[in-house]
């Protein structure tokens, strides 16, 4: 996709992005971005994209941390392009080893997000990565156990972020790059 304008990239993973009424209950409307996956110039635009940006915002980037599990799609392929390692943050219970959690809230109870305790070394410059931001509240969380392991947080990259709920504000001060709005 070399030669390829950042407006065209955009526009092809705003193409790839396909909304489903009424799921996963009455009144959502649900962004599918497996058609994203699906088609090889729309992944690579997602990825071109927050390279371009990661390297014109950022002098250095230690760690790209994905969110479970959408963040595991496209972490791993930017942290490649980048030079970088990538490290998982899971729901509870699914990382073997010694773990750090964070506690965070539902709409309807709490839930917990956890990285293997020495995955990421203080001082590490990270920056997070998800498919959607929505309320934030895990993105929240997972900023919240990065601080735990004294990272330096750079900021959060979203595929989607969904303008309404106004999840950014619940990631402030860190900064959200965003390629698609609703």
């Amino acid at each position: 996709m070399t030669g390829t304008t950042k407006q065209t990239k955009l526009e092809l993973v705003a193409r790839h992005i396909r909304p489903f009424p009424d799921f996963p209950s009455k009144g959502i409307l649900f962004r599918d971005i497996g058609p994203v996956l699906k088609d090889p110039a729309a992944l690579t635009a997602v990825i071109d994209l927050f390279e371009e940006h990661v390297r014109q915002t950022h002098q250095q980037v230690d760690l790209i941390v994905g969110l479970d599990a959408r963040g595991f799609l496209f972490g791993p392929l930017l942290a490649q392009r980048l030079g970088v390692g990538f490290v998982l943050v899971r729901k509870k219970g699914k990382l073997p080893g010694p773990t750090v959690s964070v506690a965070y809230s539902l709409e309807y109870g709490t839930a917990e997000v956890e990285v293997q305790e020495d995955s990421v070394n203080p001082g590490q410059k990270v920056l997070l990565i998800d498919d959607l931001l929505a309320t934030g509240g895990t993105l929240f969380a997972a900023c919240e156990l990065m601080k735990k392991q004294q990272a330096e947080i750079l900021g959060c990259l979203v595929v989607i972020e969904l303008k309404d709920l106004s999840g950014v504000n619940k990631l402030k001060p860190y900064n959200v790059f965003s390629l698609v709005q609703y």
